[in-house]
C-alpha cells in the first residue's frame, strides 16, 4: 500500500502546489481546508504524514498537532508557516512535530522531509512491532535484533529456556548479557519466581563468597544481623552471575559444590541450607584460556558451560545498528524532554561503520549524548562523541557482488557505471553528496545520471512550492 499523506491548508492554492509536487512521488493524498476537515479524515484512514499549515482560522496547526499526538500517536507531523518564530518552532517541535518548515519550501526539501517522515514513522513501528513480537515469542522486550545472528540466538534462547540447564553467555562488554539471561528467565519455567544478579568483578574479591552465601549474626565484627546472600534469595528462580571468571580459587571450589549439591551453609553458619536454583553465568574472558593458564578451575568451567549462548558484538550486526539507535533516540528525547526526532544521514552512516569496542552500550551512550547537543532537530555528526567523529567516514566492506561488477562477461560500459552508482548508492544509504565523492564526479553530473539509469526521479532542486 502506499503512503497515506494528508495535507492540510486553508490556502486553496497552497494545497494544490504542495498536492501537485508530491502525486508525482506515487503516494495516496487526501486533502482538507482546515483543522476541523483534517480531523474527520484522520479518524476514517489511517494516514502516516499530515502536512498542516500553522495558521488557519476553524483549528490551528499547534491545536491539530496536540490532537493528533493524543489520538493517532504513529501519525507524523510537518508543520509548514509563513509567520515562522523561534518560539513557535520550539512548540511545535516540543509537541511532537517531526518537522518544522517556513513557507515558500522548495521542492526538494518538502520531499526530503516527507521522505524522513515517513522513514521515522516506519522505524517507530518496527521498533514497536518488533518488541512486541519478540516479548510474545520469547518473553524479552528489551533485546533489539532482525539481523541473522540476532535471530539465531533468540532461537537458541526459544529452546533452552524451558529447561534448567545451566548456561554460560560470553560476549565481549557492552554486547547486554544480563538482557540476555534475563530473557532466558522471564521464557522459563521459573519466570514468577526470583531472578537475582550479582557481578563477581564489580565486589572485591573476598566478598564475593559473603554476597553468594549470606552470612549469620556474628560470624565476623561488622556481622551484627543474619544475611542472605544471593543463592538463598533466588530460591525456585534464577540466578545470574557476571563476570564468573574474577571468582578467587576457593570461592570456585565452593561454588562447584553448590552447583552440584544445591546446598550451602552461610558464613559463621552450622546447618545446610537446600536450594533450588537454575545458575546462569557470564563472562567476557576466553574461560577456556583461564583453565589453560590454571586461573579458572576446568572442573567447573565444564559444570557452567553446559550450553554457551555467545552474544556477537554489535560490529558483526550493523543492520541492526539504525532500529537500535532510533528506538534510543525515541528513549532519550522522552526521558530528557528535548525536541529531537531524527538522525542525519551522515551521522547514520557513521554510526553504522564505526568500530563499537564498548557494543551496544556505548551506541546508547553515543545517541544520549547526541540527543543532549542537537541544536537542529536531528542529531548531526558533529553532536556524536567525539571518538565516533573521529577519522574519516568508513564505509561498508564491498559485497563480493561488488567486487565483481566489472568481471561481468559481457557488461557494456553503461551497465557497469549503472551498477557502480546503485551499489554505491545503497551503501551511502542514499547521500549523493557522499556518492559523488566516492564517484569522483559532480554532484549534478550524479543526479543526471541517476535519472538517465532510471534509478531514481528527481527534479532540479531550486524549484519551490
Amino acid at each position: 500500500m502506499n503512503p497515506r499523506i494528508l495535507i492540510v491548508d486553508d490556502d486553496s492554492s497552497g494545497l494544490e502546489a504542495t498536492a501537485e509536487v508530491l502525486e508525482r512521488e506515487g503516494y495516496d493524498l487526501f486533502t482538507a481546508t482546515g483543522g476541523r476537515a483534517a480531523l474527520e479524515i484522520l479518524d476514517a484512514e489511517d494516514i502516516d504524514v499530515v502536512i498542516t499549515d500553522e495558521m488557519m482560522p476553524d483549528m490551528n496547526g499547534i491545536e491539530l498537532l496536540k490532537y493528533i499526538q493524543s489520538n493517532h500517536p504513529y501519525t507524523q507531523v510537518i508543520l509548514l508557516t509563513a509567520y515562522g518564530s523561534i518560539d513557535s518552532a520550539v512548540e511545535a517541535i516540543q509537541t511532537g512535530a517531526v518537522s518544522y518548515r517556513e513557507k515558500p519550501i522548495r521542492i526538494e526539501l518538502l520531499r526530503q522531509t516527507v521522505k524522513s517522515a515517513l522513514e521515522r514513522r516506519t522505524l517507530h513501528l518496527q521498533n514497536i512491532n518488533l518488541r512486541e513480537q519478540l516479548d510474545a515469542k520469547f518473553g524479552f522486550a528489551n533485546i533489539t535484533g532482525t539481523s541473522k545472528p540476532m535471530q539465531e540466538l533468540f532461537g537458541m534462547i526459544r529452546r533452552i529456556a524451558p529447561t534448567n540447564v545451566t548456561v554460560l553467555i560470553t560476549g565481549e562488554n557492552g554486547v547486554g548479557k544480563e538482557l540476555i539471561a534475563k530473557a532466558v528467565h522471564n521464557h522459563s519455567r521459573r519466570k514468577d519466581r526470583s531472578f537475582r544478579d550479582l557481578n563477581c568483578g564489580a565486589i572485591p574479591r573476598e566478598l564475593v563468597e559473603g554476597e553468594l552465601f549470606g552470612h549469620e549474626k556474628g560470624a565476623f565484627t561488622s556481622a551484627t544481623a543474619r544475611r542472605l546472600g544471593v543463592f538463598e534469595q533466588a530460591d525456585g528462580g534464577t540466578l545470574f552471575l557476571d563476570e564468573i571468571g574474577e571468582m578467587t580459587p576457593e570461592t570456585q571450589v565452593r561454588f562447584l559444590r553448590v552447583l552440584e549439591t544445591q546446598e550451602f551453609r552461610r558464613l559463621g553458619g552450622d546447618k545446610n541450607i537446600r536450594v533450588d536454583v537454575r545458575v546462569i553465568a557470564a563472562s567476557n574472558k576466553d574461560l577456556n584460556a583461564e583453565v589453560r593458564n590454571g586461573a579458572f578451575r576446568e572442573d567447573l568451567y565444564h559444570r557452567i558451560n553446559r550450553f554457551r549462548l555467545h552474544v556477537p558484538p554489535l560490529r558483526e550486526r550493523r543492520e541492526d545498528i539504525p532500529l537500535l539507535a532510533n528506538g534510543f533516540l525515541l528513549e532519550f528525547s522522552k526521558e530528557h524532554n528535548l525536541p529531537v526526532t531524527g538522525i542525519s544521514p551522515d551521522a547514520m552512516n557513521r554510526l553504522k561503520y564505526a568500530d563499537w569496542p564498548g557494543n551496544v552500550r556505548q551506541l546508547r551512550n553515543a545517541i544520549e549524548t547526541g540527543v543532549i547537543l542537537s541544536t537542529t532537530g536531528a542529531i548531526q555528526l558533529w553532536d556524536l562523541p567525539p571518538e565516533i567523529q573521529a577519522g574519516p567516514p568508513a564505509l561498508p566492506p564491498a559485497s563480493h557482488e561488488s567486487e565483481n561488477i566489472v568481471g561481468r562477461v559481457g557488461m557494456t560500459m553503461d551497465e557497469i557505471e549503472k551498477e557502480a552508482i546503485r551499489k554505491t548508492l545503497a551503501d551511502t544509504g542514499g547521500n549523493k553528496t557522499q556518492a559523488a565523492k566516492i564517484l569522483k564526479m559532480g554532484l549534478r553530473t550524479l543526479h543526471r545520471k541517476v535519472q538517465t539509469y532510471g534509478l531514481e526521479d528527481k527534479e532540479d532542486w531550486q524549484d519551490e512550492v
